[in-house]
């Protein structure tokens, strides 16, 4: 089957599902369903098939090769792991989503989504893996801006502004590469071939510092993740931010890594610095989804942490941090946005005694907290411990600070749990009805085996995360 079919085939379909289905479109969740299964099996595949180096060739198509512009799609175990990713969080985010209003479009929009993103992942032609970036942007515009909160609309305006922007970066730089090289294709670009370096990494370094997001460049992710609905969070913080995070890693490491190892103190200073900022913001905050935000750009920090090592232990330790925390932090937005669904409020104070009213969820919100500040026997744990490790072996000792990091998360998840899970049951708990539908309860009930099973067994993730770095080793990556 034409990997071609992965990328243009969900454009086309989401247009006539989005038609067909825009007043009774309820059918629409079991096209949305099928089609992100066949995604992941597609990916399992690819998995399965990547040799143990370099890529998997898919086809070249829409050839134009006077201007570089032939969509090149192969895939090597890094690509794949991240496809496997985004169809599995597809999967859960249909599920989450199967109460939501206006179905049709709702959905439609997801499957439009699902198309540019297998093509950012599937692509090594620099001109074609950014049409698919900006591509992704247009379903979450509509989703955060239709389905979002009160101002849904700014937030949705700020998320495109912001990314958009960024994005300019980003094909400057890809175009100063052909200048001086002659070719789009990111597998073929090497440093000794560019006359200017330094600021090609720059243009890409600020590009994806503003799509995972690092600080300064955050303050988008706030207001999009509070406006946005619980499951589109979801898509933001567990695909949108990785996928930042791959640009990073691919290009400005990997395509650069003389350069990333010269400004490695940079990526460094603003992992920390995101880790601890966003941490305290967290600590300080009492609204619940946007204390879950801040969260999640404190853990891109340690992901950026394990970027600026510019090792293979370290790259190995950012991938598996990242895949974690999507699992961690999606049930945490879920059940912030089914909390606020049913109680109407945001503030903790008003959502306390949860555990008495609805225990199951109170669980996995626990286990996932528990996870996310770095409980052994979950994959938080797995992932913190490895990024420490790899920070100290390629910074010094000193990095033992980033133990620190972990500990303000203890102070802020243990403080939500006060608030929101135990103590006095609050009157909108007690007059709320927390019955969960059976398709959005067996999502968190995934997430929770996930979290629990790799931080169990990280070998079978490690293992799969390792090849893809040893790949890249061959193909002249970061040492």
């Amino acid at each position: 089957m034409s990997a071609l079919i992965f990328i243009f085939g969900p454009i086309l379909l989401a247009a006539i599902v989005g038609w067909l289905g825009r007043r009774e479109g309820h059918w629409v969740r079991f096209v949305a369903l099928g089609l992100f299964a066949l995604l992941f099996l597609y990916s399992w595949g690819l998995l399965e098939a990547v040799p143990a180096e370099g890529y998997l060739a898919l086809g070249e198509f829409l050839k134009v090769p006077a201007f570089g512009f032939t969509l090149i799609l192969q895939v090597d175990t890094l690509s794949a792991i991240m496809l496997m990713l985004t169809a599995t969080l597809l999967i859960l985010v249909a599920l989450s989503s199967w109460t939501i209003e206006k179905p049709g479009p709702y959905f439609a929009l997801l499957i439009l989504f699902a198309g540019p993103i297998f093509g950012v992942f599937m692509t090594t032609n620099l001109l074609w893996f950014f049409i698919f970036w900006e591509l992704t942007l247009v379903p979450m515009f509509f989703l955060v801006g239709i389905w979002g909160a009160e101002r849904r609309v700014y937030a949705a305006v700020k998320f495109f502004l912001y990314t958009h922007f960024a994005s300019m970066l980003i094909l400057l730089a890809f175009f100063l590469i052909y200048t001086q090289t002659g070719v789009f294709d990111m597998a073929l670009v090497k440093e000794s071939m560019l006359a200017t370096p330094a600021l090609i990494w720059w243009l890409l370094f600020l590009g994806f510092a503003v799509k995972m997001p690092i600080f300064p460049f955050h303050t988008w992710l706030p207001d999009a993740h509070v406006q946005a609905p619980a499951p589109i969070s979801v898509l933001l913080a567990g695909v949108l931010l990785k996928m930042g995070a791959y640009a990073m890693i691919r290009m400005a490491v990997l395509m650069l890594p003389e350069t990333a190892r010269e400004f490695a103190w940079v990526i460094l200073t603003l992992g920390l610095i995101t880790l601890f900022y966003a941490g305290f913001m967290a600590l300080y905050e009492t609204h619940l989804k946007k204390m879950v935000a801040y969260s999640s750009i404190s853990h891109m920090g340690l992901v950026t942490v394990a970027i600026a090592t510019v090792s293979y232990g370290g790259l190995s330790a950012a991938l598996f941090e990242m895949i974690g925390h999507a699992l961690i932090i999606s049930p945490l937005f879920l059940i912030a946005g089914f909390l606020h669904h049913k109680t109407g409020s945001w503030q903790m104070e008003d959502l306390g005694g949860l555990m008495q009213k609805a225990p199951w969820i109170s669980a996995i919100f626990v286990l996932a907290g528990l996870a996310a500040l770095g409980l052994p026997g979950t994959v938080g744990f797995v992932g913190e411990l490895t990024v420490l490790i790899a920070a100290v072996k390629s910074w010094g000792l000193w990095l033992i600070v980033i133990a620190l990091g972990s500990m303000i998360g203890a102070a802020y998840i243990i403080w939500t749990f006060r608030r929101v899970i135990y103590g006095e049951m609050s009157p909108a708990v007690r007059k709320g009805d927390f019955r969960m539908n059976k398709a959005e309860f067996a999502a968190l009930v995934i997430f929770a085996v996930l979290i629990v099973w790799f931080g169990l067994f990280p070998s079978e993730l490690f293992d799969v995360i390792n090849q893809a770095f040893g790949s890249l080793a061959a193909a002249g990556g970061a040492a």
